[in-house]
């Protein structure tokens, strides 16, 4: 079977939520097709993560730090921005496409052979076969650790089959109702159906309600609650570190040093350009100097429990985990399509891009002659320095795009605040387009009047809304909304509005940002 006809199978099943709530949500029908696979979930030791926000980043962040202890380490993440590939990952290689096509067809074939013996009773669904996919792979690959991502809830998730080592659970707040519930309290309930008897439970304070059901679920499994909170730098108005617009205080010269001091050594490794979040953290008894891509006070509550995810591990004898390690892990993250930012290309009228393609943003002062298309290394000879307004010089020329997977209102409010604490009153364009189910209406009341302009597109999926349906749901916002017929078309329109040293942002689903990235050429 070729890559391509394994991934044509693979989307002819449908989308992931196409299917009723009762179709979608069985692991009695997973469970099957792993046990006439060999069981391959149980080949491997793991890390379940849970929540509604954040649980990918948390998931890259903690299995970054793993592979810089030394570990081969999985990844299983969902969903993906281009490539299928990228939800499959062995020490952060995506699946090849032979890979995938092999075992496409190894548990592809095992489905068939189930359902024609009536031992399942239809073919498992997008998320199932999936999933299924990586165990497979995983359990062939023979790694130390795989870190998973729940697709969707917890309790009834797919993923839910295996015995973690760790779980871990992120902030929940409203999404996907349909299947979850309409409260707080009912969509935490599923989040908190990782929690295993005796296990451990890694997990932060946050909303009163699911902090309820939470606390209940790990003492009526006898679990043990494991709380990120040491990990969490001050972000107060008075606190001595300016960390949430990812930009160093006044004060860099003094975690310079720290880091250099601590650790006796400098940066080491390959580091993405652009604005970063710096600050001091004091794990397993030393200080280290955390150097994070992820951007946002939400992003320090995702490194915090990664962070307490790995201290929890080592106390558990993964004795290679050690502070130089973690803050390894945590300055090579690489975790696309949050709060990325990057240099515009030239796209024509109808959206045929004309320049080169995008290149990483450099710190203020560096020089054009460094650029660095592929490997995005660290700028040289350059102060780890960055201010409110962070562009580089030649950003006076072109337009500059963030990328943001936000896709609910609390990650749009998440979104919302980064933008003001790393660009202040900088002039903004909005690319938006969005999934039907979400709330679009409250999405857009919240980031709409923050834009000069919003240009509105249809996104390449089944469940996605219309530019004439969220024109309709952002009825009471006042900023200018433009539609546009295409993706390429709204890009376009937005590098044109925004002008010389604009900012263009685009968000509002993955599915959006993904397929804006692949138009530019972004890298993944």
């Amino acid at each position: 079977m070729s890559y391509e006809t394994a991934v044509a199978q693979m989307y002819a099943l449908g989308h992931e939520l196409a299917h009723t709530p009762s179709h979608k949500f069985d692991l009695a029908h997973i469970r099957v097709l792993l046990a006439a696979l060999g069981h391959p979930e149980k080949s491997f030791p793991s890390v379940l993560i849970a929540g509604t926000n954040g649980k990918g980043s948390t998931a890259a962040t903690l299995a970054s730090i793993l592979q810089a202890s030394g570990y081969k380490t999985g990844l299983y993440t969902s969903p993906h921005l281009v490539r299928i590939n990228e939800r499959l990952r062995l020490d952060s290689e995506a699946i090849g496409d032979d890979d995938f096509a092999l075992i496409h067809d190894v548990v592809g074939r095992t489905a068939e052979r189930l359902v024609s013996e009536g031992d399942l009773p239809w073919h498992p669904s997008f998320f199932e076969m999936l999933t299924a996919m990586a165990f497979e792979y995983f359990a062939r690959g023979r790694p130390d650790m795989v870190v998973l991502e729940v697709g969707m809830g917890g309790r009834l998730d797919a993923t839910n089959v295996v015995e973690p080592r760790v779980s871990v659970i992120a902030d929940i707040a409203l999404d996907h109702q349909k299947f979850l519930g309409e409260t707080i309290t009912e969509i935490a309930r599923e989040k908190a159906g990782i929690v295993r008897p005796g296990g451990a439970v890694v997990t932060l304070p946050q909303l009163p309600e699911a902090n309820d059901v939470i606390g209940n679920a790990i003492l009526e499994a006898g679990a043990r609650a494991v709380n990120a909170v040491p990990y969490v730098p001050p972000v107060s108005p008075g606190s001595q570190w300016s960390v949430a617009g990812g930009q160093w205080p006044e004060k860099s010269s003094q975690l310079s040093a720290l880091g250099s001091q601590v650790l006796g050594r400098g940066f080491q490794g390959e580091v993405e350009d652009g604005p970063r979040q710096r600050y001091p953290l004091e794990v397993l008894g030393t200080k280290i100097a955390v150097d994070s891509p992820l951007i946002g006070r939400h992003q320090l509550r995702n490194v915090a429990l990664a962070v307490a995810a790995a201290v929890e591990l080592r106390e558990q004898g993964w004795l290679q985990i050690t502070p130089e390690s973690i803050e390894r892990g945590i300055r090579e993250t690489h975790w696309p399509g949050r709060f990325q930012v990057v240099r515009g290309a030239e796209f024509g009228a109808r959206g045929e891009r004309k320049g080169v393609g995008i290149r990483p943003l450099a710190p203020k002062g560096a020089s054009e002659a460094v650029h660095v298309t592929a490997s995005l290394k660290r700028w040289p000879d350059t102060k780890p320095s960055f201010s409110a307004n962070w562009k580089s010089e030649s950003a006076e020329r072109e337009a500059e795009f963030v990328f943001d997977v936000a896709h609910n209102p609390a990650g749009v409010w998440a979104l919302r605040s980064t933008l003001s604490a790393v660009y202040g009153e900088r002039p903004i364009t909005v690319v938006f387009g969005v999934l039907r189910d979400k709330a679009m209406a409250e999405m857009a009341e919240i980031l709409f009047p923050i834009a000069e302009r919003v240009i509105v597109a249809q996104v390449d999926n089944p469940r996605s809304a219309g530019p004439a349906e969220i024109r309709e749901a952002a009825a009471r916002v006042s900023t200018e909304i433009s539609e546009a017929e295409s993706v390429a078309e709204a890009l376009a329109l937005a590098e044109t509005a925004a002008g010389a040293g604009g900012l263009v942002v685009v968000t509002g689903s993955i599915y959006l940002v993904g397929e804006a990235m692949r138009l530019m050429g972004v890298r993944i």
